[in-house]
């Protein structure tokens, strides 16, 4: 008389993933976003910042999965396997990395409020850019069931702004 294997199959807890602000700013809604491409989800859900510097830090613990040759956006993915973009101002690929000192490279491990580099927020307006920074789960569907914001407005680089409920 055998016992079940349901019996001993280890019940895996999924936890949800915490999100800190990557910099200091103001937290505005996506949808306010003035790029259709973030506005309308295209790219998956998040979270979106008008910053006042230009300091940049790790949003989550992960893996740096790639920095853009034109330095304006990180990829990063967490080991639950959630992927995330950071991009610093709109339309800045235009701007060929000039403005930005990114200081990861892709493999390297981060842990929340680690420094990502910086990027220089006057000199995108001299150029006529939005600073508008966007943060997306870019695999959101597949992977998270709920994005639960914490009620911020202005926030500091590190302090928590919300989580990732996992499918």
């Amino acid at each position: 008389m055998g016992v079940s294997r349901l019996f001993f199959k280890k019940n895996k807890t999924k936890s949800n993933v915490i999100i800190s602000s990557p910099l200091n700013g103001k937290i505005i809604p996506l949808e306010d976003v003035p790029d259709p491409v973030f506005s309308q989800k295209m790219m998956g859900d998040g979270f979106a910042f008008i910053p006042n510097n230009g300091k940049v830090l790790a949003p989550i613990d992960g893996t740096v999965t790639q920095v853009f040759p034109t330095k304006h956006a990180i990829g990063m993915e967490t080991k639950e396997g959630v992927e995330i973009l950071l991009h610093l101002g709109l339309d800045t690929v235009e701007l060929n990395g000039e403005g930005f000192e990114i200081t990861v490279k892709a493999g390297d491990k981060i842990h929340t409020n680690d420094s990502l580099g910086t990027f220089d927020l006057a000199y995108l307006k001299e150029k006529g850019k939005e600073t508008t920074t966007v943060l997306v789960f870019t695999n959101f569907d597949e992977k998270i069931s709920e994005l639960k914001r914490y009620d911020s407005d202005e926030v500091n680089a590190g302090a928590q702004i919300g989580e990732l409920v996992l499918k």
